[in-house]
This record gives C-alpha cells, sequence and structure tokens, in this order.
C-alpha cells in the first residue's frame, strides 16, 4: 500500500504539470490561428477579365434547318405502249420543255393513222351520198314520187352518215395524237435524271400504271422548305398583329440560306409561302422561302441552313456567349461592381447576333460582366479584374500568362 507521504509528492506533481500542459497547447492553438490568418491574407484574388454590357440596335433572326426543293418536279411516263426506238438526251443534263427525249416505235401508230384516215374518207363519201339522196327526195316529195316515210328514212341516213364522219374524223385526231405520243418531250425546263427504260424495252402508257422513263427537276428558281414550332409562329403573328413584322403569308420577307459546307448565309432569298395549319403530329408548320439559282448551284435535296427575320431593329443588350452560365435550367451572368465584388444575376437570354447574345431581362446596359474565369468565383467574393472589350475574342492562356507577370 501507499503512504501518505507518497499521496501528497504525487498531488504536487499533477498540481504542477497540469498547469504547464495547458500553457503549452493554447501557445499551439494561438500560432495555428496566427499561421492560418497569416495564409489567408497571402492568398491572390482571382484573376479575370471583365467588359461592359453593349447596347446596340439588332435585327433578330430565327434560325431552322430545311431543305432544298425543285419548283417543279416531273415524272416522264410514256402516254403510249410500245417499244422504246430511241433515247434523245445525255443522262444528267438540262434540258428544255420540248425537247425529245425518248421515241417509242412509231410504226404501228403510223398504220392506225392510216386506217383512220381511210374510215373518215368512207363515211364522207356516204355522207355525200345520203346529201344526195336527201335532195332527190325533196323535188320527188314535191309531185308525190314519193312517200314522206321513204322521205324522213333519207332524212335520217343523211345525219347518220353526217355522225359517222365526226366520229371518224375523232378517230383520226386520237390516232395522231397517239402519233405524236410516240415522241416524249420535256415537260419542263430543268436537269433531267437517268434514263430508266433504255431502247428495246417494251414500256406500257395511258394508264396509273405507266411505266417511269426518267424524271426532270427545275433549276432557277428554287425553293428552301422548313419546319418552324408552334412558339415561333405564334411569335410571328403576334408581330403581324401589332404591326411591328409583316406576315409572311403578305409579304415577301427577306430569308439568308446557307449550305453545309459555307460559312454565314451567303444566299439571299424571300419567303413564298406559310402552310394553313399546324401538324398536330409534330407541332411543326411547313414554310418556304425562293431563291435564284441562274448558275444552277445549289441541287434539290441539299440540307439548308436558313435565316428568317425575326424583329425590325430595336435597342438590345449584347454580351459575350463565354459570359453566360448555366445553373440547371437558369441562365446568369456574374457582375462585378466597383468594390471588384462579384454579384449573381440571373437573365433571360435570346439569340446570337454578330457573335454576341441578347440578354433580354436582368442586365443593364455599362454593367460590368465576367466573360473569362466564371469557374474561378462565386458570388460575394472580391476578384482582382481585367477590363477588356466586349466583342474582343479573349484567350484564356494569354489571360492567364498576363496574371502570372503581374504575380
Amino acid at each position: 500500500m501507499r503512504s501518505a507521504t507518497q499521496d501528497r509528492q504525487a498531488g504536487r506533481i499533477v498540481t504542477v504539470v497540469l498547469p504547464a500542459l495547458a500553457a503549452a497547447v493554447l501557445t499551439l492553438l494561438l500560432q495555428g490561428c496566427t499561421s492560418k490568418a497569416d495564409t489567408q491574407a497571402a492568398a491572390p484574388l482571382p484573376q479575370v477579365s471583365i467588359a461592359a454590357a453593349l447596347e446596340r440596335n439588332v435585327q433578330e433572326w430565327d434560325e431552322f434547318t430545311g431543305r432544298l426543293e425543285a419548283v417543279e418536279s416531273v415524272e416522264v411516263r410514256p402516254r403510249v405502249t410500245g417499244y422504246i426506238d430511241s433515247v434523245n438526251f445525255a443522262e444528267g443534263s438540262v434540258v428544255k420543255k420540248g425537247d425529245l427525249l425518248f421515241v417509242i416505235d412509231q410504226r404501228p401508230y403510223r398504220a392506225e393513222l392510216a386506217k383512220a384516215e381511210a374510215e373518215l374518207a368512207r363515211a364522207v363519201a356516204r355522207a355525200e351520198l345520203s346529201t344526195t339522196d336527201v335532195t332527190r327526195s325533196e323535188k320527188l316529195l314535191g309531185v308525190k314520187a314519193v312517200s314522206r316515210e321513204e322521205y324522213d328514212q333519207r332524212i335520217n341516213a343523211q345525219r347518220e352518215a353526217l355522225a359517222n364522219v365526226e366520229a371518224a374524223r375523232a378517230a383520226v385526231t386520237t390516232t395522231k395524237l397517239n402519233l405524236e405520243f410516240t415522241r416524249v418531250t420535256a415537260p419542263i425546263s430543268g436537269r433531267v435524271s437517268r434514263a430508266v427504260v433504255t431502247a428495246g424495252n417494251l414500256v406500257t402508257g395511258g394508264s396509273t400504271q405507266a411505266t417511269l422513263l426518267t424524271t426532270v427537276v427545275s433549276i432557277d428558281p428554287i425553293y428552301v422548305t422548313f419546319e418552324g414550332d408552334e412558339q415561333v409562329y405564334l411569335k410571328y403573328t403576334e408581330l403581324a398583329r401589332r404591326g411591328d413584322r409583316p406576315s409572311s403569308r403578305d409579304a415577301a420577307n427577306p430569308v439568308l440560306m446557307a449550305l453545309a459546307n459555307e460559312q454565314g448565309f451567303p444566299h439571299k432569298g424571300a419567303m413564298t409561302f406559310v402552310d394553313n395549319q399546324v401538324d398536330s403530329r409534330t407541332g411543326t408548320i411547313r414554310a418556304r422561302a425562293s431563291f435564284d439559282n441562274k448558275d444552277g448551284y445549289l441541287t434539290p435535296g441539299l440540307f439548308a441552313r436558313v435565316k428568317l427575320l425575326g424583329h425590325n431593329s430595336h435597342p438590345a443588350v449584347l454580351v459575350d456567349d463565354r459570359a453566360v452560365g448555366t445553373d440547371q435550367s437558369q441562365k446568369f451572368v456574374y457582375v462585378v461592381d466597383s468594390d471588384n465584388k462579384v454579384a449573381y444575376r440571373s437573365v433571360k437570354v435570346g439569340r446570337l447576333t454578330d457573335g454576341l447574345r441578347i440578354v433580354q431581362e436582368g442586365l443593364e446596359p455599362g454593367e460590368n460582366v465576367i466573360v473569362n474565369g466564371l469557374q474561378r468565383v462565386h458570388p460575394g467574393v472580391v476578384v482582382a479584374p481585367e477590363k477588356v472589350a466586349m466583342d474582343a475574342r479573349l484567350n484564356e492562356d494569354a489571360m492567364l500568362a498576363s496574371a502570372a507577370t503581374k504575380l
């Protein structure tokens, strides 16, 4: 067992050690806080580029995608049946209306025409004889040499003979048409496709099952057909109702167009058609614009990008598209005030125009927004801004190099 003296000595040790230990711990804590504060004070401010929001008069354009279509497109089919005698065009060439494309064997139709003309001559001869009989009967009837019944019979025979003449003439006309139809010509001017049927093949004509020979599509002008959704249609309707923009049903509103390999929108055209209803299955409405194509560069079926005038000139706030961030479905910008403090600003944006984004709501002209470095800041933080022009195309690496030089 421990003695009382040993217990008193242990108590004295605890009394001395505990205060010393507490003092040491307190000293370490104070040193840690001081080191953390010094580190925070020494941390550099985030480097960002800011630019003042611009205000300019802009014309808004809505963009769509569509396809080029020929104004006229014809499937060439024969009107008569027969064997192809010759193909008289170069496949893929440009033809004019009336140019000869195919010839069907004409010999059977020439024979039919000769037969019809002979039948016409026979009918004419019979009609002349019946006319002579009627003239003679009129004289005999006056002297009571023929009966009234016989006279009437000769009158009816004359009428029948004259009707036969007209029928024979119609048959001649039909056979002449059939002979003419053996020469298959281009129904429109344009570019012809390949010959589906070559010489020596039998083709069927004159019905819904007529053989397809080739196709011809017109070249100049050419259509671009595209579709817009309900919101776009309602916007245009409202603009027309207010008088801000005429309806494309009533006016040839300007349209710009580009092919898949073209930069910008080099082709200029005009609206020619807007459909009479919105497709309930897709929620879109079909529209069409017309473009000149004198050089034949535009070909039906090509993909096209289309810009349609959406609004007349009006003032708008513009920012670099990189200044706009996305917070789930919400668009925002970071505004830097006079104290270089960052503030979150929710905005409603429109389309791009001349490389800048239209801000419809949430931002005033002249306010400084961060255009480079959004990922390094958050609302409330103080930054080290570098002022740049809003329409300048900044380079991230160059900005970082500049910041490193300053440090």
